[in-house]
């Protein structure tokens, strides 16, 4: 019996061990549900959310194909529009052909008759002159005086008139003449063109100064009758000062190449600067200084077919100075430019 009794009391305990891993088995359960049921709605909001993407993706996807849709059409657009601009260019270029043909045969017949003007021109002045000669020299005698200074204004005349020919001819041949672009010693060619002006300067308390110049490109013969045109133009506005002094120099500033010629001759009035480089302007009076007025106008033109520019101060009195500039180390065309 006590051993029934002992196994009893085992047993007993072997069951409250047993019911007490119930109760923990249970309520570890208890926990897992819980647990369970967050995930079940965690896992509810995540598909909800992807519900919510999957309607963003697809307006997504809608307001793409749009965008796309619009791409095409502004594309067919530009390109219709390409076409429309290829077309005018097209004629554009093909007008632009016959003008330019059309500009150029008129160019061509306004040359041959300056050119033939200026032979019939010259015929009747060369006779004029010739036959003023010859009665200063076979009939001097049965000349007054008066007589023979009407005859020699007339023969100065016609040599101002012969001067402004050739003046002109040569101004409009500029725009016309094909150039040939090398590098040039801008300071042997202002010495070169001073040297050829040496006969204006004998007599004269006269002073040049030629500083060091930079080396330029452009056509050498158009660019010595620069350098020729403004000191002839600083030679005989200095003429009436009793030390004139004359300065060639130069520099490179920025993309040009920069030249000037300064003297303290009569100088000129600021306001009327404007006027220096038009063909025929003077400011002074034909009495004063001998001239045709296109020196200037031919500078300014040469210096133009280049690309560059030009400019002048002064002041009255105190002397002028003429100033060009050229691009520097930039190629020129060799084409003439019958648009200058």
């Amino acid at each position: 019996m006590l051993n029934i009794l002992g196994d009893v009391a085992e047993d007993k305990a072997n069951l409250l061990d047993a019911q007490r891993a119930m109760l923990n088995i249970l309520g570890d359960m208890g926990e897992d549900k819980t647990y369970l049921e967050d995930a079940q709605r965690a896992m509810l909001n995540i598909l909800s959310d992807v519900a919510g993407d999957k309607a963003h993706l697809e307006d997504t996807q809608r307001a793409m194909l749009n965008i796309l849709e619009d791409i095409g059409a502004e594309r067919r657009e530009r390109e219709r529009a390409e076409m429309e601009v290829r077309a005018l260019n097209d004629a554009l270029e093909a007008r632009v052909r016959l003008r330019t043909a059309e500009l150029e045969a008129v160019i061509e017949e306004l040359e041959g008759y300056s050119y033939s003007m200026a032979h019939d021109l010259r015929v009747p002045l060369r006779a004029i002159d010739g036959f003023s000669s010859l009665l200063l020299k076979r009939h001097q005698d049965s000349l007054d005086a008066e007589g023979k200074r009407l005859l020699n204004v007339v023969r100065d005349n016609t040599r101002k008139m012969g001067g402004l020919i050739d003046s002109t001819l040569t101004f409009s041949r500029l725009g016309r003449v094909e150039m040939a672009p090398v590098d040039v010693d801008m300071e042997a060619l202002a010495r070169e063109a001073l040297e050829e002006l040496k006969p204006l300067a004998e007599g004269r308390s006269l002073s040049v100064d030629i500083e060091p110049l930079p080396i330029a490109r452009g056509d050498r013969a158009m660019l010595c009758q620069v350098w020729g045109n403004l000191l002839s133009n600083a030679l005989k506005f200095t003429r009436p000062k009793p030390a004139a002094h004359i300065e060639v120099g130069g520099r490179t500033e920025g993309a040009e190449q920069i030249y000037w010629v300064r003297d303290n001759g009569v100088g000129f009035d600021m306001q009327y600067a404007d006027k220096l480089f038009g063909i025929s302007q003077r400011l002074h009076g034909v009495e004063e200084f001998e001239g045709v007025g296109i020196g200037l106008a031919i500078v300014k033109r040469v210096v133009a077919r280049h690309g560059g520019r030009v400019w002048a101060e002064g002041k009255v009195g105190e002397g002028a100075m003429f100033s060009f500039a050229l691009p520097a180390g930039k190629p020129l065309p060799s084409w003439p430019m019958a648009n200058l």
